[in-house]
């Protein structure tokens, strides 16, 4: 039997505002199997980013049990937290957070050498590939204000899967490129699913990417449960 590639048992999270707490995890569950593709919809503030950022390491539960690709995510020091990332996890962020002064293919090489690629040259080398394989040869010696939203998108998601890592964290991939761009970065998150095996986790209110699931489930006041189609 496959051990799953997520585990979350408990998790709670709050938040301090001021005199007010928020709490953007009330007691998350969710199992999630290597090569699936799970869908989270909900309203934004309902959690849905604090839940990806605490299953990639980028935060810590205040309670509960979180284990990623057999790494105790909850319990790791920020060294091992650091190592975690780099090895297994690839973020494909709204708002792309791509470096602005480095092109597209170094942007990518980038990621390859944070995973352990070297030389530059092979980092660039493969960098070239992935831009290639998702419609971007021509743009790759272009920096990011050079390039639109949709193809920035893409080299962020070039970025998110420069050296394989087991599971991609999408949060509102989508959300800020038009309807045809959408539908493009969709189709690339599918066929890298397909052809890579990688595990999908993607967040989003838009609930037209639930075409892309295996599994749709919906967060809502920081509480994980099935999604009802509207």
């Amino acid at each position: 039997m496959t051990s799953p590639i997520v585990a979350v048992k408990g998790a709670v999270k709050t938040y301090r505002k001021g005199p007010n707490s928020v709490a953007a995890l009330r007691g998350v569950d969710i199992v999630i199997d290597p090569g699936e593709k799970v869908v989270v919809v909900g309203p934004s503030g309902g959690g849905k980013s604090t839940l990806l950022n605490v299953i990639g390491g980028l935060d810590r539960p205040d309670s509960g049990q979180v284990r990623v690709a057999g790494v105790d995510v909850a319990a790791s020091s920020q060294h091992e937290l650091d190592r975690f990332r780099r090895r297994h996890v690839g973020f494909v962020f709204q708002f792309f957070n791509l470096v602005g002064s480095l092109t597209a293919r170094d942007n990518v090489a980038l990621a390859h050498l944070a995973r352990g690629m070297r030389p530059w040259s092979k980092a660039r080398a493969n960098a070239d590939v992935l831009l290639a394989d998702l419609g971007l040869g021509e743009r790759a010696y272009h920096r990011p204000s050079e390039l639109s939203g949709g193809e920035q998108q893409r080299v962020a998601i070039a970025r998110a899967v420069a050296g394989e890592p087991d599971l991609i964290l999408a949060d509102e991939p989508t959300g800020n490129v038009d309807t045809a761009a959408a539908v493009g970065v969709l189709a690339m998150l599918d066929d890298l699913n397909e052809r890579l095996g990688v595990t999908l986790i993607v967040v989003t209110h838009d609930a037209s990417l639930t075409s892309l699931a295996d599994r749709v489930l919906e967060m809502v006041d920081g509480r994980l449960g099935p999604y009802a189609a509207r």
